[in-house]
């Protein structure tokens, strides 16, 4: 079973999935003027009125905290050690990259999210790659494919990869048996995930903002201690993301290679750019400014904050603290508790436990909100159904908790490469509408207006729309 997953791994990673994620990023950065660049500012001000929100929908605030909360989880505390301790420093250098293209292709997927939402019998706003799929592509079937990786890779795998780091973090700091951290986190699970989408949204809006400012608070602390060492750590990064150090012993080029694939990677996993999961969020809020590209502006600073902050703030904290020795066998979380530790004192292994807790726990029920808008749309919310997948969810929560770190990683590994691969062939060929929304949105925004979508303006794409959802637009002309 190992040797397959492994087999499956070199094949998808090596040989096709990063040169594929590099080469959307860069295709859409450009196709799209380095909206991440020109337009970083827009970002932060889309937030100004981001609580709005109606029957149908969750505020634009909420969206952007439960993309959060399942990119910020075991990808930013263990997967950044992992990253280091596999492919080297050089590792964090390529998780930077793949993030700052990867904020273009989050924000084409985001925005093809919103303007492909539907609403379900409950009439609450449902979409995301399957959907868009569906309607704007009209492959279905190409749908169920994305849905039924998506299912087995944030319904199932994902959540026991979060589970094994919450159980490991809970063993290292406080000696808690992994049975009884997986039977408490199934409970707690439990009381989240059957209360539906809104639940899901008012709990992340509740906990994402303190457990990521507590972070970034704790980790420009070790900074300013260690203040002196800055300029080496960047220096090291970037020397090992190109095996300049490797360059006279002949093994630069594997020193690169294992950087770049460790980097992009665990970058992938953390931030989600591209992989088709954080547009299941954006398509269920009511954006603001009224338009389909607000919501990719949202979901675009999901990325930035997910990598380029939290996850740059992890490689500072374990690079400052001399504790990572290659070759040692600590990885994971317990490198990072051992960074903190080091640095503050016992207390780091208490404060990253608890960090890992909050972090893990928002992705699984954030994880789990996803894989229901993609069990309805397999489904068209059969509810037994959706009650006997939560039963699942709730197990894989469980064998997490107790399983090898190793081979829940490799499956996650697997089944996020699949979802990836099916959403990046999508955009691209969505490419031409994602591309025409953007204009729209920047043309209205230059000429000081709320940038307003009047589907009607778009005949092609209005026909492959649902009912309802985009008809009888706001008319405008207030300042944005």
């Amino acid at each position: 079973m190992d040797t397959l997953i492994a087999m499956l791994n070199d094949l998808m990673w090596g040989a096709v999935l990063i040169y594929l994620l590099i080469g959307v990023g860069i295709f859409f950065t450009f196709r799209l003027g380095f909206i991440q660049v020109r337009h970083f500012g827009h970002m932060f001000s889309v937030l100004r009125n981001s609580r709005k929100s109606d029957k149908a929908g969750i505020s634009s605030f909420q969206a952007l905290c439960t993309s959060l909360a399942a990119r910020v989880g075991t990808g930013n505390l263990a997967g950044v050690a992992v990253a280091i301790y596999l492919g080297g420093p050089g590792a964090i250098f390529w998780m930077w990259l793949i993030a700052f293209i990867g904020m273009a292709t989050s924000f084409v997927e985001s925005t093809l999210a919103q303007l492909y939402k539907v609403k379900d019998e409950d009439g609450n706003y449902r979409g995301g790659p399957a959907y868009y799929m569906e309607r704007g592509l009209g492959m279905r079937w190409m749908g169920v494919v994305f849905s039924l990786c998506l299912l087995l890779a944030f319904g199932l795998v994902f959540n026991a990869v979060q589970a094994n780091s919450i159980s490991l973090a809970m063993n290292v700091a406080f000696g808690i048996p992994d049975w009884a951290t997986g039977l408490t986190l199934v409970v707690l699970s439990g009381l989240i995930i059957f209360g539906g989408i809104r639940g899901i949204a008012r709990f992340a809006e509740l906990v994402v903002p303190f457990m990521a400012l507590a972070y970034i608070l704790m980790a420009l602390f070790v900074v300013a201690t260690n203040i002196t060492e800055l300029p080496g750590v960047f220096t090291l990064i970037i020397k090992s993301a190109f095996g300049i150090e490797q360059a006279g012993s002949g093994a630069m080029g594997y020193a690169i290679s294992q950087a770049m694939i460790n980097g992009i990677k665990r970058g992938l996993f953390s931030n989600e750019a591209g992989m088709g999961s954080a547009p299941n969020a954006a398509a269920t809020a009511t954006p603001y400014p009224p338009h389909p590209a607000s919501q990719g502006y949202v979901q675009m600073l999901g990325v930035f904050l997910d990598t380029i902050v939290i996850c740059t703030c992890t490689a500072a904290i374990i690079l400052m603290s001399g504790q990572f020795e290659p070759g040692s066998g600590i990885t994971g979380v317990e490198l990072t508790q051992r960074a903190l530790s080091s640095q503050i004192g016992g207390g780091g292994s208490i404060f990253i436990a608890t960090a890992i807790f909050f972090f893990a726990f928002t992705s699984i029920v954030a994880n789990y909100s996803y894989a229901e808008t993609n069990l309805v749309f397999l489904e068209h919310n059969h509810k037994g159904g959706l009650v006997l997948f939560r039963i699942f969810v709730l197990g894989m929560v469980m064998f997490g908790s107790v399983g090898e770190l190793p081979t829940v990683w490799a499956m996650a590994d697997v089944s996020m490469g699949l979802m990836a691969i099916v959403n990046l062939v999508a955009i691209v060929l969505l490419s031409g509408v994602a591309i025409k929304l953007a204009k729209d949105y920047n043309d209205q925004l230059k000429l000081g207006k709320l940038p307003t979508f009047d589907a009607n303006k778009y005949p092609e794409i209005r026909s492959q729309l649902e009912e309802g959802i985009w008809d009888n637009p706001p008319q405008s002309n207030k300042q944005a």
